[in-house]
């Protein structure tokens, strides 16, 4: 998993909106250190020998930077996600991307943040709802992708899509943060068969620790969460830590910048 990814760029990066709890238009990134973190990030996918596809942003797509959000992806079909209206304008270079390369393609009924409320474990899938994507979506998942959805629901919009909440290490080792979680959705996670969990605190969650991208050997992940890159280091994995201060601003990190296209 997470050895084909799409990638965007940082080039029209900058924080025209509010849409998350991170975004201020009054504290801007400084676009030299964006864009300088972004480069790190793809040359440390090729340094793990993930293969990468690149698609430009756009002038106007200031979150384009963020492609985890465009779709999810399995073998040749792919979802296209329903944002929020401020991030409407990037779905059609992402729709034409992936049919020009032969994907079938269902566009997303209702609200669907992509794969940022969508992690692929296996067979199963995390599918989050409530604050970017619609409950709706589960069946019309299961339906067109053929996951067993394992649905979660996170405690605030802190936590707006899953991908900051719960991270894919294998399909059988998964790092989380139950504080981010409603009840129900933590006993789900705990009862979860064959599953090593990792347990990440709230500090370090709110750090986007969680936001990382493994491929069961190399884990790529934000600096400032040395408790979890330890854990994940005593396990045997290959861990890659890189600063990410300007894209949080935005309200994303290393996960959210890339689109996994072999799940």
């Amino acid at each position: 998993m997470n050895w084909h990814l799409l990638v965007s760029d940082a080039d029209n990066f900058s924080v025209e909106f509010e849409i998350n709890p991170y975004m201020h238009k009054v504290d801007q990134p400084d676009w030299d250190l964006a864009v300088s973190e972004h480069e790190a990030i793809v040359a440390a996918h090729v340094d793990a020998g993930r293969t990468i596809e690149r698609i430009p942003t756009v002038s106007g797509c200031p979150d384009m930077v963020y492609t985890a959000n465009a779709a999810l992806v399995r073998g040749n079909r792919a979802i296209v996600a329903r944002l929020p209206a401020e991030r409407e304008p990037e779905l059609p270079h992402y729709r034409r991307w992936l049919l020009e390369r032969d994907f079938d393609i269902v566009d997303a009924p209702c609200s669907f943040s992509g794969q940022g409320d969508s992690l692929a474990f296996g067979t199963r899938l995390f599918a989050g709802s409530g604050w970017r994507t619609d409950e709706a979506m589960h069946p019309v998942i299961a339906d067109v992708l053929g996951y067993e959805i394992v649905p979660v629901r996170t405690t605030s919009d802190r936590w707006y899509d899953i991908d900051l909440a719960i991270a894919v290490i294998t399909p059988e080792t998964i790092a989380w943060c139950p504080q981010a979680f409603d009840a129900r959705s933590r006993r789900t996670i705990r009862e979860l068969p064959g599953i090593e969990l990792i347990e990440v605190g709230l500090d370090d969650a709110e750090r986007f620790a969680l936001n990382l991208v493994s491929d069961t050997e190399t884990v790529t992940m934000t600096t400032g969460a040395p408790r979890l890159a330890g854990a994940l280091g005593d396990r045997g994995y290959r861990v890659v830590e890189l600063r990410t201060e300007e894209l949080k601003k935005g309200g994303g990190g290393v996960r959210c910048t890339a689109l996994a296209l072999d799940t």
